[in-house]
């Protein structure tokens, strides 16, 4: 775990695939048409950025930081700075999740696009 941890292309490869893969898995409990796909994609946006947050906890963990070092400025602080990394990388998962809810619509059979 190590490994994957201190490297940047795994992590960022990880990233770049839950953002592909979130809006897919979506697809499947959202009705097609075009609100229910903005509403998708508001959901799968809201998903990632809560899945970069406990991404990167789980990343400081396997680093070995033990939770209490990491909210030892308090609760309010850690979690901004988790949410910034998350808010961050949205640079990568970001543009992976525009192109996989863009493609959703060419799978439609019930309405057209």
């Amino acid at each position: 775990m190590s490994f994957f941890a201190d490297n940047l292309i795994f992590p960022a490869l990880t990233l770049a695939f839950l953002g592909w893969l979130v809006p897919r898995l979506l697809a499947r409990f959202f009705p097609e048409g075009l609100r229910p796909l903005l509403m998708l994609a508001f959901c799968a946006t809201v998903i990632m950025f809560l899945l970069g947050i406990g991404f990167f906890l789980m990343l400081y963990r396997a680093q070995g930081i033990p939770f209490a070092t990491i909210f030892e400025p308090g609760l309010a602080v850690g979690l901004y700075h988790f949410m910034r990394l998350a808010l961050i990388s949205a640079l990568l998962w970001a543009p992976v999740m525009i192109l996989s809810v863009a493609g959703l619509p060419k799978n439609w059979t019930k309405e057209v696009w």
